[in-house]
């Protein structure tokens, strides 16, 4: 679906504009409902297990650490240009990569840890990733009140996010929601994922590989190799169960989500390592993910 949708743009049969319209389509409505309507009907009791939080995000963080050590100490990098890649080495593309991926290969059925993964996923990126880069900018800084408010309105902006609050506001409350509206969310829950895998595809046309290639690969490989080698060691030694290892694993192996590029493009650094490795690292990622499935139980 992501290649189609880069040839039909690349092509021409559909416009770089159109493709930016059906993502903003599929990032602020059918995916937030999509994320809503899993949220809300979870078994948080069975799913959300902290062991499991703690066994993907543990490694993810370690990453970022990774990615903005290597690009100040390795490649020589302004402090700012490094935590911009760190991030990118943080933010896996847990929806529109890690979601369908573990769908066709295990089931709907199995998603339940993935969605637990992604409720939380967005804040802690965008907190760690935001106090570092007002911390690697200390000397215009806003101060620790205004740090807090630009995390406060970059997380609760993504409508994500905001979708995921509502999932779980529904269910911790178990309001009741009308069957017309489950309809009607059913409706957007089937858009969602083959429209944004398409749009994605489209968007990624305009981002092309030039310079810092070996940043570039730098990123690809702690976002490809090591991000997912840590979250098997972290799970096999937690003792996750299968379903949570799967899941675990593939969210910790996908290639870096769009955002790291709205990340590096809001601080005007790093743009170029973000754009590039967003689009190699969605092309490698059928080597690499390959390689997982066929190595997870």
């Amino acid at each position: 679906m992501i290649g189609f949708g880069y040839l039909s743009v690349w092509k021409g049969w559909f416009t770089r504009e159109g493709a930016d319209v059906l993502m903003k389509f599929t990032q602020n409505f059918a995916i937030p409902c999509l994320l809503f309507s899993a949220i809300a009907r979870l078994d948080l009791a069975a799913d959300f297990d902290w062991k499991l939080l703690a066994v993907y995000f543990t490694a993810a963080g370690t990453c970022f650490v990774l990615g903005m050590i290597g690009a100040r100490h390795l490649f020589g990098r302004p402090w700012p240009d490094a935590v911009a890649i760190g991030f990118v080495c943080l933010f896996a593309n847990s929806v529109l990569l890690g979601l369908p991926i573990t769908e066709r290969a295990y089931g709907a059925d199995a998603l339940g840890p993935n969605y637990a993964i992604i409720s939380i996923h967005a804040a802690f990126c965008y907190t760690v990733g935001i106090i570092s880069m007002e911390i690697a900018l200390s000397e215009k800084s806003k101060g620790g009140i205004a740090i807090l408010n630009s995390v406060i309105r970059a997380v609760f902006r993504n409508a994500l996010v905001l979708g995921l609050a509502a999932g779980f506001f529904v269910n911790i409350l178990s309001i009741p929601v009308p069957g017309v509206v489950w309809d009607g969310l059913g409706l957007m829950v089937q858009a969602a994922i083959p429209a944004a895998l398409f749009g994605l595809g489209g968007i990624l046309v305009q981002y092309r590989p030039e310079g810092d290639l070996l940043t570039i690969a730098f990123c690809l490989l702690v976002t490809l190799v090591i991000c997912p080698v840590l979250v098997f060691v972290g799970g096999s030694m937690s003792g996750l169960e299968v379903q949570q290892f799967r899941s675990a694993v593939l969210n910790g192996a996908m290639a870096p989500g769009v955002n790291v590029y709205v990340f590096a493009n809001m601080y005007g650094v790093a743009k170029r390592v973000a754009a590039s490795t967003v689009l190699l690292g969605t092309g490698l990622s059928i080597f690499t993910v390959w390689v997982w499935l066929s190595l997870l139980p």
